[in-house]
């Protein structure tokens, strides 16, 4: 058997056997499904058992699992919701967090433009990751979950914005440029997807949502394709089209049976989570150069460093944004989630690497870290707070007008 037939087994079964370990270790402690996706593939890949190598069609999988997943991510936000006071603070509270991660940049950065690199890739939250953690702990749509998808929702956004305008090869005068142009298209499609109700497009949905037509799932992949392809061709970040294509999916679909749009979530919800984003991670392991990280002490000594200033730059904001009147316990799960961070750290250390910026070991020091926060500050976030307490909150306070509720719908 090749190593390309081998692959085709070993993922899918990785795929299969990372959630049966998640529910054994869950009765114990709580541990993010996406840690077991990453330690099978690193178990597999040339790190572990040799089993699985990087190849091409890997690499495509895991960017469409990486564009599934900030899709997603922008998915869950109505863009109301950051609208006013609460939006305007959760921008605030970033711009903290820019200022933070320029200062540890310059502390991490061998040069001017790795600490660039460095302080966009600070900046950011795995909102993708973090919204089936927060869903399956009861947390969506309570006024908590709320504040965390809100600096999630900026924390995907804002540096996607940054990578277009700084590291996007062109000067920033030209990244802007090109990226108010993306604005000005999305912008028009917006309008277009919130004028009036669309009896057409609910009709198809209706008539296909229980055949093989699938129309819903169709024409929101269509949408994601167009604006994924549009940012590449405009050459703005392909995870910003990806981001900005799940909200105006959000918009288009807006307005139709609820009970209807529920089950359209659950397909996406299947087609994501449930085939691409685990290759994603499942591939992340594989090409994790584990060995070589371990043999580095130099880039070893910096894992914990990295590790820390994501803490301090995303989670000192977060404590501080939960607002006023909030628990420490609140606010600990606020800090530590707006702290999570992985999907970007990759993609960031890997412009650096293409561009020659960040050499090897820094840049696996760098996503070796957000692996960290992953594997551990959701469980920190999460420590003593049980579904049942989660669920009370839920029930007893009203969301915000656009927050995702526990069904799907919309407040």
């Amino acid at each position: 058997m090749t190593t390309a037939e081998l692959s085709t087994l070993l993922i899918p079964l990785a795929a299969v056997v990372a959630p049966l370990l998640a529910a054994l270790a869950g009765r114990v402690i709580l541990v993010p499904l996406v840690v077991f996706e990453i330690g099978l593939g690193m178990l597999l890949g040339p790190s572990g058992l040799g089993w699985v190598a990087d190849s091409e069609i890997l690499e495509t999988l895991s960017q469409l699992g990486l564009a599934a997943l900030f899709f997603m991510a922008g998915n869950e936000i109505a863009p109301r919701a950051l609208r006013g006071a609460p939006g305007r603070r959760a921008l605030g509270w970033w711009a903290c967090s820019a200022v933070l991660a320029l200062a540890a940049g310059f502390l991490l950065g061998p040069s001017l433009d790795a600490s660039i690199l460095i302080a966009v890739a600070l900046t950011g939250t795995a909102l993708g990751t973090l919204m089936p953690i927060l869903r399956d702990a009861g947390l969506s749509g309570t006024p908590l979950g709320d504040t965390i998808t809100r600096a999630g929702a900026v924390g995907e956004f804002a540096p996607l914005v940054a990578i277009s305008v700084f590291l996007s090869g062109r000067q920033p005068l030209a990244g802007t440029l090109v990226l108010i142009v993306f604005g000005l298209v999305a912008a028009a499609a917006f309008w277009l997807a919130q004028r009036g109700p669309h009896d057409w497009l609910q009709r198809m949905v209706s008539r296909t949502l229980h055949t093989s037509g699938q129309f819903a799932v169709r024409f929101v992949l269509l949408i994601l394709a167009a604006l994924v392809v549009l940012a590449l061709a405009l050459g703005v970040d392909f995870l910003l089209g990806a981001f900005t294509a799940g909200m105006l999916a959000r918009a288009v679909l807006q307005g139709g049976d609820p009970a209807e749009l529920r089950v359209v979530e659950a397909k996406l919800d299947s087609v994501a989570f449930g085939f691409l984003v685990p290759v994603f991670f499942i591939a992340t392991g594989v090409t994790f150069p584990l060995a070589e990280l371990l043999a580095n002490p130099a880039a070893l000594a910096l894992v914990p460093g990295f590790a820390l200033a994501m803490l301090l730059v995303r989670g000192v904001p977060g404590w501080l944004g939960a607002g006023p009147g909030t628990s420490p316990s609140d606010r600990r799960t606020a800090a530590l989630c707006t702290a999570t961070t992985l999907p970007l750290v990759i993609a960031v250390s890997s412009i650096g690497t293409e561009h020659g910026v960040l050499d090897e070991p820094l840049a696996a020091a760098m996503v070796g870290a957000a692996m960290l926060t992953v594997l551990l500050f959701p469980m920190l976030a999460l420590a003593g707070r049980g579904r049942t307490q989660a669920h009370t909150r839920a029930h007893t306070q009203q969301p915000l007008p656009g927050a995702q509720l526990p069904g799907g719908a919309t407040a």
